[in-house]
């Protein structure tokens, strides 16, 4: 994703927040979403009633998914833990969370109350005190029942109704409505992505992401009907959502088109996944499985879809991916709602050095130390010179006045 053309404007609109905080946010709310917002915050009492306006299956579906998302992300967690390192030495690591996030949610072409689950569930895990989430509202000022409800659910603390590079600004340097945190996570466009990048340093972020892609890895078992909706669900994100498929089956590869054709026609979102069809779609043949799994590794798609023979000897072959579908009855869209994995990605290669967002994610883990005067003995001369030969005598005298009262 090539922020090059984005990243004045979205440096000026990060300016202007900085210095101008609510009034701003009032005039960007203004020129992109159409909407006059005379309250940026969402009123808890609004937050609350949502749930009773969403459908009981809605409420349901969006409980359950909690829970497995919840049992999920609370495996994830590490714990404190010491060791000797050296008689005397003792050494470890405690866990301590974030103290307060931002969680960015799209608006725009559709909502997302998943984003509101995969966000707020994994930071409420880690302990976060206090989450905020920001979203672009309707033109008539307001956010859809289904993200408030999704928020009340998850266990967000408040809601901004504010959205793009705007909001991002807000949450990294406050305004006088919106507090600053320590991280801003969540999906977004060019233009939100640009400004995580840009308020890196002054926030954490959880991983440049751009549009949602997918690849699939298959042989000659692989169900061709299957593979073609992961071919239009991904490609229905957004014009620019990427979707590849790598077939070691000729024939597999040109039953799945047809069926993608086929499926196409009766498609509600057809003129979007025309378009990413059109721009990023690519059906590639390899020679054999090994040729696949290389291209797979150097693409480092964000979703991996894998249908082969014996899927778990191909898995062990993977190295770059966000997260890893298995078989031909795991869709993507398992995990996108309420498998328990996340679905904030890494996008653009970013799977080569990147993971997922997790409840590690809202976590530091400052390491602790401890030494016994037993201990100052053993690491005394290592100290002294190392730090002489740093010309760091100080740093030696330290170690040596200790050492003097323990011998």
């Amino acid at each position: 994703m090539d922020s090059t053309e984005v990243l004045q404007p979205v440096q000026e609109i990060i300016n202007n927040v900085k210095t101008n905080k609510d009034k701003a946010l009032h005039d960007y709310t203004l020129k992109f979403d159409k909407a006059d917002i005379k309250e940026l915050k969402v009123p808890e009492k609004t937050i609350e009633e949502s749930i009773n306006k969403i459908s009981p299956k809605l409420r349901k579906a969006l409980e359950d998914a909690r829970d497995n998302i919840s049992k999920f992300h609370k495996a994830q967690i590490p714990s404190d833990w010491t060791m000797e390192v050296k008689e005397g030495v003792k050494a470890g690591q405690i866990i301590r969370p974030l103290n307060r996030v931002g969680c960015y949610i799209p608006g725009g072409r559709a909502a997302y109350p998943s984003s509101i689950l995969m966000t707020v569930i994994p930071a409420k895990i880690a302990g976060v005190k206090e989450i905020i989430c920001c979203t672009p509202p309707d033109k008539e000022g307001n956010i859809s029942d289904e993200i408030l409800a999704a928020a009340y659910i998850a266990g967000a603390t408040h809601i901004y109704k504010v959205g793009g590079a705007q909001a991002i600004a807000a949450m990294a340097y406050s305004t006088e409505t919106i507090p600053s945190v320590d991280k801003i996570v969540g999906p977004g466009n060019i233009f939100v992505a640009t400004a995580k990048k840009l308020v890196y340093g002054t926030v954490d972020i959880e991983f440049p992401a751009g549009p949602s892609e997918m690849l699939a890895l298959i042989d000659e078992t692989a169900n061709p009907s299957y593979i073609a909706t992961e071919i239009l669900s991904q490609a229905e994100h957004d014009p620019n959502a990427a979707t590849i498929l790598v077939s070691t089956s000729q024939e597999v590869a040109e039953e799945t088109v047809k069926y993608v054709e086929k499926y196409l026609e009766v498609q509600e979102r057809k003129e979007i996944i025309k378009e990413s069809l059109s721009k990023y779609c690519h059906i590639l043949v390899a020679d054999d499985i090994k040729q696949a799994i290389n291209f797979t590794n150097t693409y480092a798609p964000e979703h991996l879809v894998i249908v082969t023979k014996d899927h778990y000897k191909t898995l062990e072959s993977i190295h770059n991916a966000g997260s890893i579908f298995l078989g031909n009855l795991t869709p993507v869209a398992g995990g996108d709602y309420g498998s328990g994995t996340n679905h904030v990605l890494p996008t653009s290669g970013g799977a080569r050095m990147y993971s997922g967002l997790s409840a590690e994610s809202f976590i530091k883990k400052p390491t602790i130390q401890e030494l016994s005067p037993e201990g100052v003995k053993n690491i005394k001369d290592m100290v002294i010179n190392l730090a002489e030969a740093e010309g760091l005598f100080a740093h030696a005298l330290s170690i040596k006045k200790r050492a003097e009262d323990v011998e």
